[in-house]
Order: structure tokens, then C-alpha cells, then sequence
């Protein structure tokens, strides 16, 4: 791998330069944020990771590593007072095995078994403390940290859930299992991510569109209402569907399952309505959600793959992936940080961090996907997922890594939700988990599959495609 990083580094930095120089931007010109070397990306991210480690989990009372919250301050203090702050769980809001595989993965690569054992302690608190029943595949995706209850929503009721996060749950699973090679809870992951599919498919009511319903019953009938108890315009047009396929094709490819048939009718239901955007996340209700369109490009191209179907994955590129273009972040706002990040929604205008990131990933992911068949296009998408990762980086705070859950350049949360009280800025909370960590996630798989990596009489070192040096290791 070594012998080429020369080469690679100069055919694809010969791009970007000759596209500049001949008037072509390599991405979108008016929307590059060059690399910090005083402050990394990777600088970034294991700051992010630093601040989840260190100032939010404890011991509980079977000896697993918990999250203290879902919603904390720059000094890791509870708030308690929001409807995440005394949550926590592998559901949406609290991400504890997508946050525990960020950190493994991370803590691997980076040989840092303190990291590394953590995460799993995390891990076994989801696997242990009763979130998961063995024998049905359901999944409880939150605990209230007061009273120890299990409950299926952040409204802390079981009224309702999603079945799509609740499929994320088993895709999360899934792929941190791929990591721990023979240890024993890899068979459980497997297994658990393979029941929660089969509740799903068992269990859940399709919507009369054809598509996946956002919320349903416990039983999985439909559910029409939104966490306020009022009509949800999205109940059967939300982007959250998309995970049920992610984890179907996952199972698929890896041959614990074969969901060939519902994943050939139900991507058919997507692509044939245009695509499905509406708000992913469960407090929102826009028909048109960056993250909606990210996670979109994502499972589509896993499924493109398991189906063999050129088809998909050129919708996967020219509606999903292209569809990013409009949340895009231009200049900066109002004397804020904003360019190069991503607004959440037209209702809701903050830059939330969990969604840029999952911006990132995608670009990431066409990078690689494109790398052997185009190199110049590979090196756009390349630096698109940097200038994301880079401008996200510019919004830590404090001594222990903290890393805002959203840029408020609009003040749609309201001043007294930011730093200094500014009334344009930095919101003064983060979900250590989720908007805080899901850098690490981009950023790991960045440097194992684009990143250019040597080993010099000084140790290892990774460059980005311009040529930066993102992370130094002895």
C-alpha cells in the first residue's frame, strides 16, 4: 500500500490543481474549507471521542460502562431538564452500540485498548441489562436513568417506536461484530441483528403507499400520531424506512440471511416514488432532511451490490447523493463557523453535527466506491467529506474535547441556548454519543480506506488527497 501513496497523491493533487487552474471547481469552489494542521480532523474527532470517554459514562450496577445522559453540557453534566437528558440506550438520541463501535474502532486502529475496552463494556450493558429479547429480536431502544425503566421511545413511554431505528440498532450491531473477529459476542451481535430483522419483517405493517411506516404500535401496527400525539404529515413518507433495508442487505451479503425479494420490492417502492426524505430524526417533521438523503445514498449502494443492479446505484448517486447540494452551507452566517457544514431541514435551519457527519460518511463511501472507476471523481467526493469534517472541527469548546450538537448561526433554538449568550452560535449541549462522536465514524473510515498511509523512521503518518497530514503515530 505504501509503494503507491506517491503516485496516488500526485495524480489526484494534479486534479485538484488543474481544475482549479482551468476554472473547474473540483467539488463546488465556493464551498472549501482547507485542513488546520494545528487542528486536524483526526484532531478533532479523537476529541470528540476524548470527551464521551472521560465525562459522560460510570459504572452501573452490573459493572458495565453506561452513559450518564443523552444530553449533557461542555462539563459532561446532566440536563435533565430536556427530554434526553435522562435517557440513555442504543435508541436514536442515545446511539450507546453505534457510540460503543465508534470508539472500538477507533481505539483499534489507534491502539488505545483503554478505548477499546470500554467500548465494549458499553456494548455489554446493551447486551446484559435487558434492552434485547432473545427470543422475540425485539429491541427496547432507551432506559430513563432515574427510575431504571425500559421504555421504546424519548418520550419515555411505550406507546410507539420505529421500526426503522430500531433496525439501525441490529445494522450497528451487525458491523461492530465484524470487528471483534472470534470474540464471543460477536455470535450474539450476529444473531440479534438477524432476529430484530425478521421481528421487523414478521411484524410491521406496511404503510398504504408500500413504504415502511415512521412509528408503529408495539405490536407494529401503524401509527399515524407524532410524539405530541398529533397527525404526523410523515408517518408513511420518513427516510427512517431506509434502515430496515441497510440491515437486509447487510444480513444478505454476509449470508446470515437472504432478504433478496423484500429488498427488491420495497427499494422498488422508493426509487419509484422519487425517494422517500422525510425527517429522520424522530423531533422533526420536514419532508426534505439532509441526513434523510445521506442515509439514502448509503443503503442504496449496499443494496446495489447485494441485487446487482446498476440501476439503484444510479439513483443512489443522482438523486440521493446530489441532493446534498441544497443544505449546503455557502459562506459563513452571521459571523459563524457555518461554511462547508450542512442545515438540517427548511423548518429547522441549524447545522446539527450528526447529520453533517453522516454527509461525510457518504462522500466517503462514493469516494471509494468510485476509486476504480473514476480517480478524478473519487478525489471530488474525496474533498467534499473533508470540507465537512474540517468545518465541523472548527466547533469544539472547553479543556475535556466537547463537541456542540448543532451551529445555531439562525437562532432557531434561541440565545440562551448558546455559548456566551451570543444570540448567532454555538448551541451549549451536545448527545455525547451521537452529535458529539459521530465524527470518529467518517473520520476512522477515512484513514483505513482513502487515506494515504506510510511508515517513516518516525512512525506511521496519514495524508488526505491533497497531500495534508491529517495524524501522526510512533
Amino acid at each position: 500500500r505504501g509503494a503507491v501513496v506517491g503516485p496516488h497523491i500526485l495524480l489526484t493533487t494534479l486534479f485538484v490543481w488543474g481544475q482549479a487552474l482551468f476554472g473547474v471547481p473540483s467539488n463546488d469552489e465556493a464551498i472549501y474549507v482547507p485542513e488546520n494542521p494545528r487542528y486536524t480532523i483526526c484532531d478533532s474527532a479523537l476529541d470528540s471521542l476524548r470527551f464521551t470517554a472521560e465525562k459522560t459514562l460510570r459504572l452501573d450496577e452490573h459493572g458495565h460502562l453506561v452513559s450518564t445522559s443523552s444530553f449533557v453540557d461542555s462539563e459532561g453534566q446532566v440536563m435533565g431538564w430536556h427530554g434526553f437528558g435522562n435517557l440513555e440506550g442504543p435508541g436514536w438520541a442515545s446511539n450507546a452500540v453505534g457510540g460503543a463501535y465508534e470508539m472500538f474502532t477507533m481505539g483499534a486502529l489507534l491502539h488505545r485498548p483503554d478505548w477499546q475496552n470500554k467500548a465494549l463494556s458499553i456494548l455489554d450493558h446493551v447486551l446484559d441489562d435487558g434492552f434485547i429479547d432473545p427470543g422475540t429480536g425485539f429491541i427496547r431502544g432507551y432506559r430513563e436513568t432515574t427510575t431504571g425503566k425500559l421504555c421504546l421511545n424519548y418520550k419515555k413511554n411505550d406507546d410507539w417506536f420505529g421500526p426503522g431505528s430500531m433496525a439501525k440498532i441490529g445494522y450497528q450491531l451487525l458491523i461492530f461484530s465484524d470487528e471483534l473477529g472470534n470474540d464471543r459476542r460477536a455470535g450474539r451481535m450476529r444473531a440479534a441483528a438477524a432476529r430484530a430483522a425478521q421481528w421487523v419483517q414478521s411484524h410491521v405493517e406496511t404503510a398504504p403507499n408500500g413504504w415502511f411506516p415512521r412509528r408503529t404500535s408495539p405490536e407494529g401496527k401503524l401509527f399515524r400520531k407524532n410524539p405530541k400525539g398529533e397527525e404526523d404529515t410523515l408517518w408513511e413518507t420518513s427516510a427512517d424506512g431506509l434502515y430496515i433495508l441497510q440491515l437486509q442487505a447487510a444480513l444478505t451479503a454476509r449470508g446470515l440471511a437472504d432478504y433478496s425479494q423484500p429488498l427488491r420490492e420495497k427499494t422498488a417502492v422508493f426509487v419509484g416514488a422519487g425517494g422517500f426524505f422525510g425527517s429522520i430524526n424522530q423531533d422533526t417533521f420536514d419532508a426534505h432532511e439532509n441526513v434523510a438523503y445521506s442515509v439514502a445514498f448509503r443503503t442504496l449502494l449496499g443494496v446495489s451490490r447485494v441485487l446487482k443492479d446498476k440501476g439503484i446505484r444510479t439513483f443512489a448517486y443522482a438523486r440521493c447523493l446530489s441532493g446534498l447540494d441544497k443544505f449546503k452551507m455557502r459562506e459563513d452566517q452571521h459571523g459563524v463557523a457555518t461554511k462547508g457544514l450542512l442545515f438540517m431541514e427548511d423548518s429547522w435551519d441549524t447545522c446539527y453535527l450528526w447529520e453533517s457527519a453522516e454527509a461525510a460518511l457518504a462522500y466517503f463511501e462514493a469516494a471509494h466506491d468510485s476509486a476504480l472507476r473514476a480517480l478524478g471523481q473519487s478525489a471530488r467526493y474525496e474533498t467534499e467529506g473533508l470540507v465537512i469534517l474540517r468545518a465541523i472541527a472548527k466547533h469544539h469548546h472547553g479543556p475535556y474535547g466537547f463537541l456542540t450538537e448543532g451551529v445555531d448561526w439562525n437562532n432557531h433554538v434561541g440565545q440562551k441556548h448558546h455559548f456566551d449568550n451570543a444570540l448567532f452560535g454555538d448551541i451549549r449541549y451536545t448527545e455525547p454519543f451521537l452529535n458529539n462522536q459521530h465524527i470518529s465514524e467518517p473520520t476512522w473510515y477515512y484513514l483505513k480506506n482513502l487515506a494515504r498511509e506510510s511508515l517513516g523512521k518516525n512512525g506511521r503518518e496519514w495524508r488526505d488527497v491533497e497531500g495534508n497530514i491529517i495524524l501522526k503515530q510512533p
